[in-house]
């Protein structure tokens, strides 16, 4: 099995996506709730994060294809599927090519089109926590900060610490091949692709990953598709107003 996943609750099956550098981990609290709510919530680290497997392949449509491939695995149907920003091209990809298996599809700040690299500062700081043979968190943290100054960045990224043996710490993260691939990460859905089925997309008022000048993007290849914006927060929408966030999807639902 490719795609590792975290499985919490019972009742309509419900995957999780998480974004560029994320793992299953960052949407627990978020996934515990829709799992009270009454959902099976799937929370999946993608190829190249987190447990998943690691490859020298990293594209959307191998993403979609992990996605399939994990739902025949488990026998799902009519699934909801969530993805933020990365995760939300693989979830767009996945539903565009496999319409049967996805009922509704929610799109985490991010739209269709093409965007530029622009991880480049991260990349950089993972790097040289990779090439640093460290021992304690707390000296990964010090060298990443010299590299990105929001703490709120440094943490969601330091997740993906683990040891790899008693003494030195090493990431979950195939980063050699994340590094080799980033132009991927920014790669448009592919105009002949389109999905007609329940699709919200919800963006952070305070985001610029989805403008204005995108709706109609988002309509041609989402026809049945609705934007909500989500007042306080910036790209980690989910995690900067989780009330508002987590309303709208149920809302949505």
């Amino acid at each position: 099995m490719k795609l590792h996943a975290n499985v919490i609750g019972e009742g309509k099956p419900f995957l999780i996506l998480h974004g560029f550098l994320g793992m299953s981990d960052n949407w627990k609290t978020l996934g515990k709730e829709f799992a009270d709510a009454g959902y099976q919530v799937h929370l999946i680290d993608q190829r190249n994060h987190g447990r998943s497997l690691h490859s020298e392949e990293f594209n959307y449509l191998l993403l979609a294809k992990d996605v399939k491939e994990y739902i025949d695995t488990h026998s799902l149907e009519n699934c909801i599927l969530l993805g933020h920003s990365m995760g939300g091209k693989t979830a767009m990809m996945t539903a565009s090519l496999f319409p049967h298996v996805v009922d509704k599809l929610i799109v985490v700040d991010i739209s269709p089109k093409y965007y530029a690299p622009h991880h480049q500062q991260i990349l950089e700081g993972l790097k040289a926590i990779d090439d640093a043979s460290l021992t304690s968190r707390g000296d990964a943290e010090d060298l990443l900060a010299e590299y990105i100054k929001e703490k709120g960045v440094r943490l969601f990224l330091l997740k993906n610490l683990y040891w790899k043996s008693k003494e030195k710490l090493g990431l979950r993260l195939n980063l050699e091949v994340l590094i080799k691939e980033i132009e991927a990460i920014g790669e448009a859905l592919p105009s002949d692709k389109t999905f007609n089925k329940p699709t919200l997309f919800i963006k952070g008022e305070k985001s610029g990953y989805i403008k204005k000048e995108d709706e109609a993007l988002i309509a041609s290849h989402f026809s049945s598709s609705e934007i909500v914006g989500i007042p306080g927060a910036g790209h980690w929408v989910h995690a900067e107003n989780k009330k508002a966030f987590y309303d709208a999807i149920m809302r949505f639902l």
